[in-house]
């Protein structure tokens, strides 16, 4: 087999919490065949309970160096509460957000070992979601928690004007809001594409002729901007700051010029 697809590497690591590189390699090894890759991954130990669960559950995991100028995420999945909960997970998600800050980039291959140890001890699923770091002139964070283990955390850089104050008022929103970028150049040009053609089609049902459907079909853009643009949006705390997301920032002394959201479970 020449080449190993994405979709096929990714439900190895469904099936058995391993690496992107180490599921790739080992379909490499096995000409594509899933089932053969599966069987390998047992004999160097997972177990085939661990193979055959969904990793639904889990914990985000957040730090910033104490100077802020770098930030990390991670994502742990597992089958149940209870172990997302527990000492064993914290400390795993502990030692990747360690290795990011460090410069390190793919945990899931620096802490295959560990994270094998883990799925063998808990007899679930664990495997690494999302894992990244970021780094700006200010780097702050936002980690939104409940029963005892964080759900959703937010990176915030700054290029100017950053603190502890303005990241966590801004985490707060995006941790709400669920923005899709941080202003509009940032949102895909198809998913802009998409929405002005379905207002365009819309205007047009009802009679209107091209050129005014397509004047209709830009104000409903800027009705979706303002919807899913993280600096267009309402400002979710209206008693602390009536108005955008940006002038809120702005109005702070701060320029924000990145976020990344990361919720248990979410793409």
């Amino acid at each position: 087999m020449s080449q190993i697809s994405a979709a096929l590497v990714n439900e190895l690591r469904t099936k058995t919490g391993q690496g992107m590189m180490e599921c790739k390699k080992m379909l490499t090894e096995t000409a594509g065949d899933i089932e053969l890759a599966v069987r390998k991954f047992r004999e160097k130990g997972v177990k085939t309970s661990v193979l055959e669960r969904a990793a639904s559950e889990g914990r985000v995991f957040i730090a910033t160096t104490p100077d802020h100028k770098s930030g990390a995420i991670v994502e742990l999945n597992c089958n149940t509460d209870f172990t997302a909960k527990s000492d064993a997970v914290a400390a795993l998600g502990q030692k990747a957000l360690d290795l990011l800050l460090a410069g390190k980039s793919d945990v899931a291959t620096e802490l295959k070992s560990d994270l094998t140890a883990l799925a063998q001890t808990t007899g679930e699923n664990v495997q690494f979601g999302r894992a990244l770091a970021i780094a700006a002139p200010f780097v702050g964070s936002y980690l939104y928690s409940t029963a005892g283990k964080g759900k959703t955390a937010v990176l915030l850089a700054f290029s100017a004007g950053g603190s502890d104050e303005v990241a966590k008022a801004v985490g707060m929103h995006v941790v709400a809001a669920k923005p899709l970028g941080l202003n509009r150049e940032s949102i895909p040009a198809d998913v802009v594409t998409k929405e002005r053609e379905i207002a365009i089609e819309q205007a047009k049902t009802t009679g209107k002729p091209q050129q005014i459907a397509e004047k209709i079909a830009e104000g409903k853009l800027n009705s979706f901007f303002a919807e899913k643009v993280l600096l267009d949006q309402e400002y979710i705390n209206a008693d602390a700051f009536k108005g955008k997301v940006g002038d809120m920032v702005k109005a702070k002394g701060a320029t924000l010029s990145q976020f990344v959201r990361v919720e248990v479970g979410q793409a």
